[in-house]
């Protein structure tokens, strides 16, 4: 049967024309003959929401698609069957996805920060109306993650997911690595190159990532979990210096977003700098790059890897979810629900088992290494590694610990700062990987 000859045509509404919105538009447009036949429905762009209505859209304007600045008449037209969001941001999205699923609109959404603060409403309001909320766009862009979590191993027991979902800081870090710059010199290289924002700080300070790792952590572990949930540290106070001790220990640094489950079963989920050796799959992702490990009770370790933004990548995975939302339109039926039956508590990070490396500008004289093995001892912390570098006023330690309550791990760092014999502490980085 012929496109043509569909019996079913679904109606599109985009909220949404920047750089995401003008690809899935294009892509939408230029491929509906395919996405029709792997729908099983015409797929019709009828409507698109934007910000600047004096801008010119030929595209759009050929195909006969209505552009408005009034977000709120897309969402309300009845002849709309599904509402695509791609305008970020808290509000007006909240409002306006309501509205969507309230009319019995299902919704596909590229939108993190929403998720990870109002997601249990939004799935809530789509059962109630019994209506898609599809979202893989939402974590690593075209990396199709959100799927293998909630549907291909919807079998197993996930233990463990640790994924570098933000492109700016491993751009960053990689040109600190690679380059041997200061964080203000690769963050002025990934602005230049259009990699990260003219404020930096959702993405340099953890914001972002964190938002992902909430949801990564609530299909993992079939738990509701929200970005106030997270644990957050960002990449800003990482130096050159930290980052060539980590390249001399056969490690690289970067920003992980790791959830898992703890030995008492709770969810552990917190995002921060690490250092992970060169071994770890997750070592080789570079520059604006995305991957997501998985560690799976029968599946064992599980690796997705790919350009985790870019208004390309992202719409593809956009319409991925169109599809799947159009096919159960025609059909009857709906994909998974929001799957919250575990309720797992999360987990204190001053509870999270962690290492550290310590880094320790030290007086060079008998003692002192005593002397910091015995603040290590008095908080029950076990020490893998040290190492003693230069001498006199260069004297350095750089300690390695076994595993640790997070909580014991920085007070024994605070008991370090107290010592005499210690000039201060040059820095403290966490260590992921390996051996424990």
């Amino acid at each position: 049967m012929g496109n043509d000859q569909l019996a079913r045509s679904i109606s599109i509404g985009l909220l949404g024309a920047g750089s995401v919105g003008s690809s899935v538009a294009q892509q939408l447009l230029a491929g509906h003959d395919d996405l029709a036949a792997r729908a099983g429905a015409n797929l019709n762009l009828v409507a698109v929401a934007v910000h600047d209505g004096k801008k010119a859209r030929p595209a759009l304007e050929r195909a006969g698609v209505k552009v408005t600045t009034d977000a709120t008449s897309v969402v309300n037209d009845p002849s709309i069957d599904v509402i695509i969001e791609v305008i970020g941001g808290i509000e007006p999205a909240r409002t306006l996805i309501l509205a969507a699923l309230n009319s019995g609109k299902s919704v596909v959404t590229a939108n993190k920060a929403l998720l990870a603060q109002h997601g249990g409403e939004l799935f809530e309001a789509a059962a109630k109306n019994n209506v898609d909320l599809y979202f893989e766009a939402a974590v690593a862009g075209a990396i199709p993650i959100i799927r293998p979590l909630r549907d291909s191993l919807a079998g197993d027991h996930v233990l463990r997911v640790m994924g570098i979902v933000n492109g700016t800081t491993n751009f960053i870090l990689s040109k600190m690595s690679e380059q041997g710059i200061s964080f203000e010199s690769a963050l002025k290289e990934a602005q230049a190159l259009g990699f990260a924002e003219a404020d930096p700080t959702a993405d340099v300070e953890g914001f972002d990532a964190a938002a992902k790792a909430s949801i990564l952590a609530s299909l993992a572990f079939h738990s509701r979990v929200s970005g106030s949930d997270v644990y957050r540290e960002g990449i800003s106070e990482i130096t050159a210096d930290v980052v060539q001790i980590a390249s001399d220990m056969g490690h690289v640094v970067k920003l992980l977003a790791i959830a898992e489950l703890t030995s008492d079963g709770r969810i552990a989920v917190r995002v921060h700098p690490a250092l992970i050796p060169n071994t770890h799959p997750l070592a080789a992702v570079r520059d604006s790059f995305n991957a997501v490990f998985v560690e799976a009770d029968a599946a064992g370790e599980l690796m997705f890897y790919g350009r985790g933004a870019g208004g390309a990548p992202t719409a593809s995975a956009v319409l991925g979810d169109l599809v799947a939302v159009a096919r159960h339109k025609v059909i009857g039926g709906l994909g998974p629900k929001e799957s919250t039956y575990a309720e797992r508590e999360i987990a204190p990070m001053g509870q999270t088992l962690t290492r550290y490396l310590i880094r320790l500008n030290v007086n060079d004289r008998p003692g002192v290494l005593a002397s910091v093995a015995n603040v290590f001892a008095s908080h029950s912390v076990s020490i893998q590694t040290v190492r003693q570098d230069g001498s006199g006023a260069q004297a350095e330690l750089i300690v390695v610990t076994h595993s640790a309550p997070d909580a014991a791990l920085a007070e024994t760092v605070e008991g370090l700062r107290k010592l005499d014999t210690v000039r201060s502490v040059e820095s403290v980085i966490r260590v992921e990987g390996g051996s424990n």
